[in-house]
């Protein structure tokens, strides 16, 4: 979220918010990709998920997907059937483009309107997603979360590290604005708790001048 101007978006109705979301990452997804270097920088978190999935043809949601790379590409490399979800009707097109593969399938949606059957996943992928949505609707999405991943199934995301909401007027110097909503660190481990996942592992990943937290978490298994 660097460069993000600290103004508060809460005067703003969340269709409105979300829209700017939408078109930012319509306008400016592959300039995303370059200016964060996408296609190296979940390596090592991925790592961790294909180590704990290894030799087993999981079902694995990539909740905000983006443009499908790497998370979706390498997931469905290591032998894993992959939803991509994402708000960016141009992020969506650009990930079946990157990822053709037929056990990826990518989806335009609202991440807080979906609704997957209770064990649908064995993973959940959400990186720099949840910050995208407004603070109030994220509590109620990491509980749904939780009920989509199976007995021991895994979630990693990142998420605020400090509570901000914002809005930059020139994201990444490409002329349309880009919204963001959050919550502190504290606050996303007590969610998630809640929900009834187990945090394995919660980590600061710097950034600019700021930063986020990487989450490890998974659901326990029965009994």
């Amino acid at each position: 979220m660097d460069g993000a101007d600290g103004a508060d978006g809460a005067g703003a109705g969340e269709a409105e918010c979300k829209a700017l979301v939408r078109r930012g990452y319509d306008v400016l997804g592959a300039r995303y990709d370059e200016v964060f270097g996408s296609e190296t920088k979940y390596g090592a978190w991925l790592g961790v998920l294909r180590e704990r999935l290894r030799g087993r043809a999981d079902e694995v949601l990539d909740l905000g997907c983006g443009g499908g790379v790497p998370v979706a590409r390498e997931l469905v490399a290591a032998g894993h059937r992959v939803v991509g979800v994402d708000i960016s009707g141009e992020q969506v097109r650009r990930a079946r483009r990157r990822v053709p593969d037929r056990r990826a399938r990518f989806v335009r949606a609202d991440a807080v309107e979906l609704d997957f059957a209770p064990g649908s996943f064995d993973a959940v992928v959400c990186l720099y997603a949840l910050i995208h949505i407004p603070v109030a609707e994220q509590p109620g999405l990491l509980g749904r979360i939780a009920s989509w991943l199976r007995p021991g199934g895994l979630l990693v995301a990142t998420t605020g590290s400090v509570a901000l909401t914002g809005t930059d007027p020139d994201w990444l110097g490409g002329g349309v604005p880009m919204w963001w909503s959050q919550a502190g660190a504290a606050d996303y481990r007590g969610w998630l708790e809640a929900s009834g996942m187990c945090v394995e592992d919660e980590r600061f990943v710097p950034e600019g001048d700021g930063g986020h937290t990487l989450f490890l978490a998974h659901r326990p298994d029965r009994g």
